[in-house]
């Protein structure tokens, strides 16, 4: 595990701080913070020697599903976690069949259903519009329109 890693799982608001109104998680998390701090003063190297040259996003989600049997092994497993409440894990595998699989619906259908999940776990506005984003983004593959279509910008802007 990298050094931005562990710090990032491992801050936590003191419970007195935490239970005041005023400083609740409303459009940021304490977590952002810290990957804001960690790139502010240790860069954009997060200590994963991994992440230095890495192969792209939907290199890694190729093999993965290779690996597992195919991207929809993927949705089906992050599905599963999701409605038992694993949200973190499961945004990784939606996304990987996503990545994966770009063009099939049922990877799709199943990715916008743990997104879905996701936002309404979520608090800040920051989390709960890109998670909801990303569910609009699959809605988008499964209509065959887009993110912005599916989430009514579209329609507010020429409004």
């Amino acid at each position: 595990m990298s050094d931005a890693d562990r710090d990032l799982h491992r801050v936590r608001v003191p419970d007195d701080l935490a239970a005041l109104h005023y400083p609740q998680p409303l459009h940021d998390e304490p977590e952002f913070i810290v990957r804001n701090v960690w790139r502010q003063f240790a860069g954009w190297y997060d200590g994963n020697p991994a992440h230095l040259k890495p192969a792209t996003d939907e290199q890694l989600a190729a093999e993965l599903a290779a690996l597992s049997g195919d991207a929809q092994v993927l949705a089906d497993r992050a599905l599963e976690l999701a409605r038992a409440g694993s949200h973190r894990l499961v945004c990784h595998l939606a996304q990987l069949a996503g990545d994966a699989s770009p063009d099939d619906t049922a990877v799709h259908t199943a990715r916008a259903e743990v997104y879905a999940l996701r936002a309404a776990q979520e608090r800040s506005t920051m989390s709960t519009g890109i998670f909801t984003w990303a569910e609009a983004e699959s809605r988008g593959v499964l209509a065959g329109t887009d993110a912005m279509t599916e989430r009514g910008v579209g329609r507010r802007l020429r409004s």
